[in-house]
């Protein structure tokens, strides 16, 4: 069983996989999508595929108050789109993918925070932050989840 997070950003879209054992999640790169997300819905699909992944969990950009601004609605957007695609995917005979993954979402808010402050503390110069802080913002994203689900 493998679980993927998902950082939707403007310029990247940030991942990260978790081990078979659901126990931690590490980086798998970034998507460049030259200031639209869903430029990355392919090759998400493409590594659902590939990584056998179970369970996709796509960060939800709330507002500090715990309400929904445009981020927000654009993450649940895009998590529907995928979802579609997915479904289609399954249906076709020449996809590895036997059953569609659960796509979920998890309250995303300070994760950028908390991946700079991972990257420091890691002694990742400032200036090496921005190719990497989307996926390890995704890295938080699907740690979240798995502690989350441990816990249940």
């Amino acid at each position: 069983m493998v679980w993927l997070g998902v950082d939707l950003g403007n310029a990247r879209v940030g991942l990260a996989l978790s081990d078979p054992e659901l126990t931690l999640a590490h980086p798998a790169g970034n998507i460049a999508v030259y200031g639209d997300s869903f430029f990355a819905l392919e090759d998400v699909c493409a590594l659902i595929e590939d990584e056998h992944v179970d369970h996709v969990v796509v960060g939800l950009p709330l507002q500090m108050d715990g309400t929904e601004g445009k981020s927000a609605k654009k993450a649940r957007r895009w998590a529907d789109n995928l979802t579609k695609r997915l479904n289609l995917l399954v249906d076709d005979e020449q996809s590895p993918l036997q059953k569609v993954p659960q796509v979920s979402l998890v309250d995303e808010r300070l994760t950028t925070v908390s991946a700079h402050r991972l990257l420091l503390d890691a002694s990742v110069r400032t200036n090496r932050h921005r190719p990497v802080v989307d996926q390890q913002s995704a890295v938080v994203i699907l740690q979240t989840a798995l502690d989350g689900a441990r816990e249940m």
